[in-house]
């Protein structure tokens, strides 16, 4: 056991440690010594110390967890030799007696102490162990051949939560760890090697200081860079742990004093060292002034030297954040990354006001016309971005709250709503109190925080107590924000123009209100609110000759929607909103009511042949609850006019347990055979319950009515077919689409007059090496009554019947042809062309299994059974080549119950393949692991 000894003073924590890296970069030994105060109010009777390297050390941690929801399977498929492990400790007291530690694989491991460490007292801890290290690849921390990064490997006690008996584990998410700590490191690295650190170097291996934040070391065979410079008399130096181009090194050597400076006025303070690492780059540089390249073109949007600029403001900002503030970031985040946007924002505004978020947006010309100009994404000032971000995902419901647990944050939210959205709440309260006195406020609160744990709760008291129209704030934090401003209407009296502003809160929030002549001449008024009042009016002289009124320009607030933001004064569209045609979806312009239009091109075999139109909607990049699309279009094989036309409305609960409510209806007409139409009615309602932004889990239910009536040919009249018919159909779905371990199940209902039956569908795919998959699918479906004339509803076996047309297929009605081998993924599953359809039940398996590279082999089973006729086993199996893996493969049977098929003449036509053109489906597979 431990022994405590007493020693009341303010005496901060201190850690010696001697260690050596072998010459293979793999083992670091360390000899430790570690005194630690109790820095709590409470009696300590176990002391918590994390052992952060055995989060690499096997499969199923919280961190191979954490990078397989954003996508990254390296650490799950990891050998044993590039793991992180611990492979030796002994910790001994001040009476050199070993302490028992109960595993080297856990993260966190409970010392318990003989005498209870009270407030202020001290322990001393003597710890020698080794350890292996990963592989750098996995977090950016740890070894390659040429260099050793090395930041949360060291066994440190747990300073936020030392009484806390429950586990706290390695997410890979910069947190603080040991902070309020004077370190003496010692490293012995191998011959011809340099080290850099954020801690001072005192001779080469030798380092000593007080952080408050986690020491990183850099061990390589490389001198890296420094800049150096001098900052109103006070010398700084920044080092950074990878190459620096020349022109990227001459353009930092200009940038950085400047950014220094202005980062002084703001925060009151730089420190003398810096060092930048290329992770902690990576994870703080701009996001979104990267080139945009496109197959063999690049189209490079702002130059190399705004670049550097952008990228290492925000990355010595967050730098100097991090060093300087001591911050639970579980809890906390959103102070830092709102301060760094904040200041982002104030640097924007300094250097950067008119530069537009597309930056030098080339000016191609076609035919005397620049295109891309056309696009109001190209009028979108870089400051727009802030609020932008926060629309998008906001509008999707997929937000969090401020203060959420910083792990349970997606990484788009991590960017929207910690950084972005508080920063921009900051920027407001700023404009609005005076920027000099939000700053002073900042640069106060920080230096009389300096070594000490922030509680953000107070500098939000600060800034209340300052200018009481910032009192909202704290509320705004702990829920989702869904403020909104409206403009409701302009009225004309006499010689002044009352205006109308409503809001959808209670809080008293201000408001900046601008106005604008048709000369473009601008005035701004900040309008104080009342609480628990939802209307202001507003009164403005009207010899202002006032053109058009704007509430919060430029996106300055993240209300959760702008389209309201705007109204005319005078004019055609007084009191309403202008309307504008746009040729290609775009960021929307709030301004406008905006109508899309654009040509559509469809190929429907020999029925339609081509089908041109056009598509009217006002979908833009960005989601909104109300949509509509119509797209009329003329059939070039037919003569006649088709064409589809949807409308729905969406309801988006912040706060419930429903993500989204939409409701809509649909109709279409379009030809199935050859001079055979179909029309179609639909009415739909779908509920998508809400998910853990960063859980691949989704659920859903859904509810759709179908009207039917179809043209029928001579034959199909003489045999009685189905002219018109009504579907009703329910169903829950079910999907989680993690990296290993995907699944996904349905169970559904459908029926009318002459059947109703009753379908389920599971399905498993496992990762079990790199890109390596296997696939398993059962389907059961079930005629619980079966009435019908022919077999227009019936199971398929190797084919689907479209007879809801809901299935994007080629060739509608083909039964020859390369369109008839279409395979779509349904019912039986068959791949092989077994003939017949299924009226009664059916069960069928589906196996699908990586052989080598895009090369699969797939089997299928299932029994199935017809009125008046006994069950029936069939099977098949082939080779399957994934192309475009879900979007483009084809089959190649081999075996099944019909025999050896390669051996039948006709064995070209028995290849099938998938084609799935669903531009949905490949961006929802892009964005996992963002939300």
């Amino acid at each position: 056991m431990l022994s405590g000894v007493a020693r009341l003073s303010a005496q901060k924590d201190s850690i010696h440690i001697d260690a050596k890296l072998s010459s293979d970069r793999k083992t670091l030994e360390v000899s430790q010594k570690m005194v630690y105060y109790n820095h709590s109010d409470k009696d300590l009777t176990t002391l918590k110390l994390l052992n952060w390297i055995s989060a690499y050390n096997r499969r199923g941690t919280s961190l191979v967890y954490r990078k397989l929801e954003d996508r990254n399977s390296d650490l799950h498929f990891s050998k044993p030799d590039q793991q992180g492990k611990l492979l030796g400790l002994d910790i001994q007291n001040n009476e050199k007696q070993s302490v028992p530690v109960s595993s080297l694989s856990d993260e966190n491991l409970f010392i318990p102490l003989e005498k209870a460490l009270k407030p202020g007292e001290t322990v001393t801890l003597q710890l020698q162990y080794r350890m292996q290290l990963p592989d750098k690849k996995f977090t950016g921390y740890g070894s390659t051949d040429q260099n050793t990064a090395i930041k949360y490997f060291f066994i440190v006690p747990d300073h936020f939560d030392p009484d806390n008996i429950l586990k706290r584990n390695y997410h890979d998410i910069e947190e603080s760890v040991s902070f309020n700590t004077f370190w003496t490191v010692n490293f012995e690295i191998p011959a011809n090697n340099f080290i850099e650190s954020n801690l001072p170097q005192s001779e080469k291996g030798s380092f000593s200081g007080h952080l408050d934040s986690d020491p990183e070391f850099l061990i390589s065979e490389n001198e890296y860079p420094s800049v150096k410079m001098d900052i109103d008399g006070n010398s700084t130096e920044i080092t950074f742990g990878y190459n620096l181009k020349p022109e990227e090194k001459q353009d930092l050597e200009f940038y950085l004093p400047l950014q220094l400076k202005f980062l002084k006025e703001k925060i009151g303070f730089i420190p003398q060292t810096l060092f930048i690492s290329d992770k902690f780059r990576a994870k703080e540089d701009f996001f979104g002034n990267n080139d945009i390249a496109f197959w063999k073109f690049r189209f490079q949007l702002f130059t190399n030297a705004e670049k550097t600029d952008l990228d290492y403001f925000g990355i010595i900002t967050k730098k100097i954040l991090d060093e300087k503030i001591i911050a639970d970031k579980e809890k906390d985040h959103w102070f830092k990354n709102g301060l760094k946007s904040y200041l982002e924002i104030q640097y924007l505004k300094k250097f950067y006001a008119n530069t537009k978020l597309l930056g030098n947006l080339p000016e191609t010309r076609i035919f005397g016309i620049k295109p891309l100009k056309m696009f109001h994404a190209s009028k979108v000032k870089l400051l727009d971005r802030y609020g932008l971000a926060y629309q998008y995902i906001m509008l999707q419901n997929l937000d969090q709250k401020i203060d959420e647990n910083y792990s349970a944050l997606s990484n788009f939210n991590d960017m929207a709503i910690s950084s972005f959205e508080t920063g921009s709440l900051f920027s407001y309260s700023a404009d609005k109190m005076g920027y000099e006195s939000f700053n002073t406020i900042v640069r106060d609160y920080i230096s009389k925080n300096t070594g000490n744990r922030i509680n953000p709760e107070e500098f939000l008291q600060t800034l209340s107590i300052k200018d009481r129209s910032t009192g909202y704030l704290s509320r705004f934090f702990k829920q989702k924000n869904r403020v909104n401003f409206r403009l409701k209407h302009i009225d004309k009296e006499n010689d002044s123009l009352q205006i109308k502003i409503a809001k959808n809160t209670d809080a008293s929030i201000p408001v900046l209100l601008e106005t604008q002549t048709k000369e473009g001449e601008k005035k701004t008024y900040w309008v104080e609110t009342e609480e628990n009042l939802n209307v202001k009016e507003v009164s403005l002289p009207a010899s202002d000759n006032i053109y058009k009124v704007t509430l919060n320009s430029g996106y300055i607030f993240p209300e959760s929607k702008y389209r309201d933001n705007f109204l005319y004064a005078k004019g055609l569209f007084s009191n309403a909103k202008k309307i504008k045609l746009k040729l290609i979806k775009d960021i929307p312009d709030p301004e406008y009511n905006e109508i899309y239009i654009s040509p559509r091109v469809r190929f429907n075999n020999t029925y339609d042949k081509f089908l041109l139109g056009v598509n009217f909607k006002n979908q833009s990049f960005f989601d909104q609850k109300f949509l509509y699309s119509f797209t009329p279009m003329y059939s070039t094989g037919t003569g006649k006019l088709t064409g589809s036309g949807a409308v729905s409305y969406s309801f988006l609960p912040a706060e419930s347990i429903i993500r989204s409510l939409t409701l809509g209806v649909s109709g279409s007409y379009f030809h199935y055979d050859y001079d055979l139409a179909y029309r179609k009615v639909s009415a739909i309602s779908s509920i998508s319950f809400r998910k853990d932004p960063r859980s691949t889990v989704s659920r859903s239910i859904g509810f759709s009515y179908n009207y039917y009536e179809r043209d029928l040919s001579p034959v199909m009249i003489a045999n009685n077919d189905y002219r018109k018919y009504n579907l009703w159909s329910l169903g829950y779905g079910f999907s989680d689409s993690q990296m290993i371990h995907e699944k996904s199940f349905s169970l559904s209902t459908q029926g009318m007059e002459d059947f109703n039956k009753i379908t389920a569908e599971g399905f498993y795919r496992w990762e079990f090496a790199p890109r390596q998959k296997l696939s398993l699918r059962l389907f059961a479906g079930y005629f619980l009554r079966n009435d019908t004339r022919n077999n227009l509803f019936n199971y398929g076996i190797s084919r689907v019947s479209n007879y809801a047309f809901s299935y994007s297929l080629l060739g509608e009605s083909a039964n020859s042809g390369i369109l008839s081998q279409q395979f779509i993924l349904a019912d039986g599953g068959f791949k092989s062309f077994i003939p017949g359809t299924v009226n009664k039940w059916i069960t069928s398996v589906n196996v699908d299994s990586s052989i080598w590279k895009i090369f699969h082999v797939y089997a299928d089973a299932g029994i199935y059974k017809n009125q008046g006729n006994p069950a029936k086993f069939i099977w098949d199996s082939g080779i399957k080549v994934r192309i475009i893996p879900d979007f483009l493969e084809v089959y190649f049977p081999i075996q099944s119950s019909l025999g050896f098929e390669p051996s039948f003449k006709d064995y070209a036509k028995r290849i099938r393949y998938t084609l799935v053109l669903n531009l949905g489906s490949i961006i929802n597979a892009a964005r996992r692991g963002w939300y």
